[in-house]
């Protein structure tokens, strides 16, 4: 009797011989009956079988059904254009312009293409079971980049090996081009050529930072891996030197002036860019005075001069574990602009007049001369807040009472409230970090905060929101999107289990509120870390854009940055802005305004990248002195490769490399934020309690690795351990927060 089916090992055969055809026939059309007899099977079960793999294919994306029952082969490649992400690790791939899809290229596809580059490439249709690739066939505009290393040189040769996540080939340079480069020294190369047939690619050094190693060297090649600048150019120094503070009396009449009404400064001790002040006075209504005085940089610093374009290509100071580089030069920062006691300075203030219940009863912009009454660090205006005595107790007393008002108002109008202590280090004379102690956010600079925040909102709403129903002109905006849907979904779901509820839909205030709740709840709790760090996670980053969406994080629906010049393009764009605004003029381009706004967004998360590489640095370099101790902390990332692990007693954080978790094989759960055992059961999630032993720290590649410590897993010996840096890459951990290192968030 005739078989109706086919065996395993038939079909198998049969589907080989299938896709023979299908590659050869690739031009051509065809039914079922014809592959079936060109492959010579004429019976009907493998003729069936035939049937029923070419729908299949046609289910995959294999092959078109042009008509019902009839075939043909794709195009097998299409052309596209992208960006050519390089990885260390060999994946390379093309983002491509037309819908954001990353596709694999392999490095012999590649034409030696470098990460960031604009390629064009042809896109081979995907295999059964296979993600598809792409083949680069143009590099159509290289991008101008560098990388950084270590020197090796001897008699023979010279090369540079990367410290780049985005290229495993060390580049090769002629002894000629070393630039007094000698062995052992951290430099910047360029690649000036990578022959096709050749795997290293060739180059010169641009600059030599110093000895690897020694902490002004690594600190200024964390500043070249983000394209920061490490040196201030001559011409703009020079140029800034020339300028004289000017505060003559024909200034003066032009402005308010507020010199006799008591000022003072609040910052960090070790600040030396005053930029912000406070004034106050009470009113003979009994209402107060409150003035936020902000350093008027614009009046020196005029637009296209050289100052100007340095300052604006910068866009951001940037705030390193242990220096500031400036987005101004030193003369303008630290002096004429500084906001420094007993001196006259120009000010842009934003006045209130608000009553002894925190009403903001009227308020007014205005350019102002100031003279600083005191300089309070946040520790001496802290003194006088706990105890009540001191310089101008009252007025830091009544301005804390009015900011404690403000912010209770702000947070049942939705702000959110994340306030988590930072970590700093104590740094000895050579840069090596000899302690570590926590800052925390207190009653005196959430009282500066809170000012600051009234000022940026003002500033904003007078623009945004102007009278008799007038079109609003083109400004500059720090807004902050609703959180992303999923993340708040998977938040809420992960909250229910614990016994917390939030809300995922109403106003926003409503949902910030509930979210606010949440967070006072579980202060103290086992899952407070690893809640707060979600709720973290799902917000979205802040931006500068001309296009207004209000900034959901703090609840306004008009916000901006006005309280910072000395430090923020964006701050000096506004300043400019008001300027010509409050003299009636016109609006300015929006088009080159977004521009602006975004290259200063691009640079912010840049200088916050090595804001984060300089503590990471620091981080391992202290860990990497207590080799082999152990530590209680708390996973703070989850991640397919691992456990990250912050230390309860430093904050440090490492890695606990997935191949370590021996015990077991286990799978990663994404949505859940969990590592669990197959076998045991065994379950490791984000937030959990756990011991671990500092196994290596690769101050190259600011990487640290620990070890779990348990009943089954002692402490090891150092010998067993292993010290030595571990070679592998790995990708760094998503969405980790960050603050700027004066202790404000980036609202």
């Amino acid at each position: 009797m005739a078989r109706n089916t086919l065996t395993k090992k038939e079909l198998g055969k049969l589907k080989t011989l299938v896709d023979t055809y299908t590659a050869e026939h690739s031009t051509a059309t065809y039914n079922f009956r014809q592959v079936a007899f060109a492959l010579g099977y004429g019976s009907a079960p493998a003729q069936k079988a035939v049937a029923m793999y070419l729908a299949e294919l046609a289910f995959d994306g294999r092959i078109i059904e042009v008509s019902p029952g009839k075939y043909k082969s794709p195009q097998r490649s299409v052309s596209a254009e992208g960006v050519f992400v390089r990885r260390s690790n060999g994946k390379n791939s093309v983002v491509t312009d037309a819908d954001g899809e990353e596709i694999f290229v392999a490095e012999r596809n590649s034409m030696h293409a470098l990460n960031g580059d604009r390629v064009r490439i042809a896109v081979a249709a995907a295999m059964r079971g296979k993600e598809p690739e792409a083949q680069v066939t143009e590099i159509v505009e290289k991008k101008d980049q560098t990388f950084i290393g270590t020197l090796r040189v001897d008699k023979r040769m010279a090369y540079l090996q990367t410290d780049s996540k985005f290229l495993a080939n060390d580049i090769i340079i002629p002894r000629a081009r070393l630039r007094g480069g000698h062995n052992g020294d951290k430099a910047i190369v360029r690649i000036t050529d990578w022959p096709d047939d050749e795997k290293n690619p060739r180059g010169e050094v641009v600059d030599i930072l110093g000895v690897t190693g020694e902490n002004n060297a690594e600190i200024h090649a964390i500043l070249a891996e983000f394209g920061l600048p490490y040196r201030y150019p001559e011409a703009v120094t020079r140029a800034a030197e020339k300028i004289d503070a000017g505060i003559t009396p024909e200034v003066v009449a032009q402005r308010v002036d507020m010199r006799s009404v008591t000022t003072f400064t609040i910052d960090p001790r070790d600040a030396k860019d005053f930029d912000d002040a406070l004034s106050i006075r009470k009113l003979p209504d009994g209402n107060y005075e409150v003035g936020v005085h902000i350093a008027d940089v614009t009046h020196y610093v005029r637009p296209d001069t050289t100052i100007d374009r340095e300052a604006s290509e910068r866009a951001t100071s940037v705030y390193l574990v242990d220096r500031v580089v400036p987005m101004l030069p030193e003369h303008l920062s630290n002096g004429i602009c500084s906001l420094r006691p007993d001196e006259d300075k120009l000010t842009f203030s934003t006045i209130f007049t608000i009553s002894p219940d925190g009403k903001v009863l009227d308020s007014r912009i205005a350019r102002t001369v100031i003279r600083s009454n005191r300089r309070f660090t946040y520790e001496e205006a802290q003194e006088v807040i706990e105890t009540g005595k001191g310089d101008f107790a009252e007025e830091i007393l009544t301005l804390d009472r009015l900011a404690k008002i403000l912010r209770k108002k702000r947070y049942e109008n939705g702000s959110m409230d994340f306030d988590r202590a930072e970590v700093r280090f104590d740094i000895d004379e050579n840069g090596h970090p000899v302690g570590v102690f926590f800052k925390e956010s207190k009653d005196a600079n959430k009282l500066i905060e809170e000012f600051m925040l009234l000022a940026n909102r003002t500033v904003a709403a007078a623009i945004g929101q102007p009278a008799r129903n007038r079109k609003a002109k083109a400004f500059v905006y720090r807004v902050h999107d609703v959180p992303d849907a999923e993340r708040l979904a998977n938040l809420a779901e992960i909250c229910r289990t614990f016994g917390h509820r939030i809300r995922t839909t109403g106003t926003p205030a409503e949902v910030n509120r509930s979210i606010n709740r949440m967070l006072a709840d579980i202060k103290g709790s086992p899952e407070e870390n690893f809640i707060s760090t979600l709720a973290i996670r799902s917000m979205a980053k802040a931006i500068y854009t001309t296009k207004n969406i209000g900034h959901y994080g703090l609840g306004f629906d008009y916000y901006t940055h006005f309280t910072s010049p000395i430090r923020r393009y964006p701050d000096m764009m506004v300043h400019r802005l008001l300027e010509r605004y409050l003299a009636g003029g016109r609006s300015v381009s929006l088009e080159k305004l977004e521009e602006e706004c975004k290259h200063s967004s691009d640079m912010e998360q840049l200088a916050a990248g090595a804001e984060r590489a300089s503590i990471k640095y620091k981080q391992v370099e202290y860990m990497a002195d207590r080799l082999g101790q152990v530590f209680d902390g708390v996973i703070s990332g989850v991640t397919e490769w691992g456990l990250y692990v912050e230390l309860d007693e430093n904050k440090c954080e490492g890695l606990v490399p997935v191949r370590d978790l021996a015990d077991d094989f286990y799978d990663f759960d994404p949505k859940n934020y969990t590592l669990t055992g197959r076998r045991s059961g065994g379950r490791y999630r984000l937030g959990d309690k756990i011991k671990v032993q500092v196994a290596r720290a690769d101050l190259a590649k600011k990487q640290l690795d620990f070890v779990v410590v348990d009943a089954k897993n002692p402490p090891r010996s150092l010998d067993t351990l292993g010290s030595k840096p571990n070679s592998g890459k790995r990708p760094d951990k998503p969405g980790k927060h960050s603050r700027n290192a004066r202790g404000k968030r980036r609202r």
